[in-house]
């Protein structure tokens, strides 16, 4: 037996009787002081946690103060904030954001791509359409850098590049907000061709913890806390444009009202902030965040695992967690419909010492 892959089994299916795969995952559940609460797994695995980071990346643009320069409003904030279905509304939304800054699509320098939503994908196929770079999931975010370039007096060419002034900028706000030093992260590219970090996965939810406590001050007490608040607000206010129809995130935050904000990552990450009185976490008043980590990168094992810390943690109340039973537990079928298999989740937090 081996006991450490065995303690990282978070997910389990069947076909009939049989095991047919077994998933493994991590989990950090923080307080606001960053102290690890609970833990799965390896809380401290180093993650890619990808576009789990947008509402990071969202903040050093409002911080440029490229809102207020170009008349930028909530739902383009949170289309910022979005990994979206490529929908006729992210696009348009896109569209106008690049349209305020007086630029255009080939100022752009993310790709296009199959979109997210087959719903979408089947319609492209029908019109024999070419996805360009404002159908991207991410064309929400480059068009918010773009905007952050400018706002900085330093040129749009370039802007995605490790080594531009709005990168480094990125860079910095990002280490600040997940409590490491610029050192303790390292950087990639990311699918859309922006840089893309990587750290311990506890901290990604520090990142998301901080998001919820920004909304439990009556008045700001910095200009950061408020730029934090208003991120959620959009992510939470939107989040249709976050994602989009039948997707995770946008049912998360539709069923939870404003008191949990939730962003996926490629590859199995996911990053949720709860606000304080939306959990049954004994001796903890103020708000949690959580940070997932599915070593496969299966999304619909990831949506399962994080379904179920709702639960466990008793987040919301039943009638909310219940919005979300679809994706707790997938069900199995064959190509006619018959259900073949099964999904068992088995998550079980370790309270952690001190």
């Amino acid at each position: 037996m081996n006991t450490a892959f065995d303690s990282q089994v978070a997910v389990t299916t069947y076909r009939g009787p049989a095991v047919e795969n077994r998933h493994l995952a991590h989990v950090a559940v923080v307080d606001e002081a960053g102290r690890l609460l609970y833990a799965f797994g390896d809380p401290h695995r180093l993650t890619l946690p990808r576009s789990a980071v947008k509402p990071a990346q969202a903040l050093a643009v409002v911080e440029t103060g490229a809102l207020e320069r170009f008349g930028f409003d909530e739902a383009d904030l949170a289309l910022m904030c979005a990994s979206h279905s490529s929908e006729e509304r992210h696009i348009a939304r896109a569209r106008a954001m690049l349209a305020k800054t007086h630029l255009t699509e080939g100022d752009l320098r993310c790709g296009g791509h199959v979109p997210i939503s087959d719903e979408v994908h089947r319609a492209w196929i029908k019109r024999d359409f070419t996805p360009t770079p404002v159908c991207s999931n991410c064309s929400g975010k480059h068009a918010g850098m773009l905007a952050a370039a400018l706002a900085m007096g330093e040129p749009t060419r370039g802007y995605e590049c490790p080594d531009h002034r709005l990168q480094r900028h990125v860079k910095s706000t990002l280490a600040e907000l997940v409590d490491l030093s610029e050192s303790e992260i390292a950087w990639g590219t990311d699918g859309c061709n922006l840089p893309t970090p990587s750290f311990a996965l506890d901290h990604l939810a520090r990142l998301f913890v901080k998001l919820a406590a920004a909304m439990e001050k009556p008045a700001p007490a910095s200009p950061r806390e408020a730029a934090l608040a208003r991120i959620y607000r959009a992510m939470t206010t939107y989040p249709e444009l976050v994602a989009g129809n039948g997707r995770y995130c946008t049912a998360l935050m539709s069923a939870f009202e404003g008191e949990v904000v939730g962003k996926v990552g490629a590859e199995g990450s996911y990053g949720l902030g709860v606000r304080a009185g939306t959990h049954g976490i004994e001796g903890v008043a103020g708000p949690i965040g959580l940070a997932v980590k599915v070593e496969d990168g299966d999304g619909a094992i990831l949506t399962a695992v994080v379904t179920e810390l709702l639960h466990q943690l008793d987040i919301g109340t039943p009638q909310q967690r219940a919005q979300l039973d679809n994706f707790r537990a997938p069900r199995i079928k064959n190509s006619v419909g018959v259900e073949v298999g099964r999904t068992e989740v088995c998550v079980p937090l370790v309270r952690q010492p001190g």
